[in-house]
């Protein structure tokens, strides 16, 4: 079968299209201010398409997340491979290897430390999680080990104070499953912010 074949008019692959169906309209609602704060977030400079990637990614993950509980692989692998490609452009055209392996290395380190929390409790986090972590990472470690570090941190601290909110006003249990990739999201945002108005 011809790729074109696998692919609609809006260039989309046919797997892609499926998860983002039902979501179409709060993901076409989230994206554009999505890449807007990438490319202010990025500075911007080589690395900006990279960071557009991951916050339009990012915002498509959240809505389904925060939906249907579930981080589809669909969007979050394509996305730290083409992630992961532009920085790797990035670094070549702005003779910078130093923040591309750092962007490698948080990757690897986020990922791994999530892959951890998994392997302790897998109900409290699912493998599209770490999958998310690592493409958290590439943006988060071309900002600075100080975001990378945020990065990992804030999700925890949003979304425990979320839950805590949600038990005490009896919207939630401590048994409540809740969906953690926005409070990812959230955290990520939040780091690359801080580590912009720092710089």
């Amino acid at each position: 079968m011809p790729a074109a074949a696998s692919r609609t008019h809006t260039g989309l692959p046919r797997r892609l299209r499926a998860e983002l169906a039902p979501h179409r309209r709060a993901v076409a609602l989230l994206a554009p201010p999505a890449a807007g704060w990438a490319v202010w977030a990025s500075g911007p400079s080589w690395a900006t398409p990279a960071f557009v990637v991951a916050a339009v990614a990012g915002a498509a993950l959240g809505v389904v997340d925060a939906r249907t509980h579930r981080l589809p692989d669909a969007v979050t692998l394509p996305a730290v491979a083409a992630a992961a490609l532009l920085l790797g452009l990035a670094g070549a055209a702005s003779d910078d290897d130093g923040r591309l392996l750092r962007s490698v290395a948080a990757a690897a380190v986020l990922g791994g430390a999530y892959l951890l929390l998994h392997l302790v409790n897998r109900r409290g986090l699912g493998l599209g999680d770490v999958k998310l972590a690592v493409l958290l990472g590439l943006p988060a470690g071309w900002a600075g080990w100080d975001a990378v570090w945020w990065t990992g941190v804030l999700p925890f601290l949003l979304g425990g104070l979320a839950a805590l909110a949600l038990v005490m006003t009896r919207r939630a249990t401590r048994h409540t499953a809740l969906a953690f990739g926005p409070w990812m999201l959230a955290g990520a945002a939040a780091a690359l912010s801080l580590a912009r108005l720092a710089g």
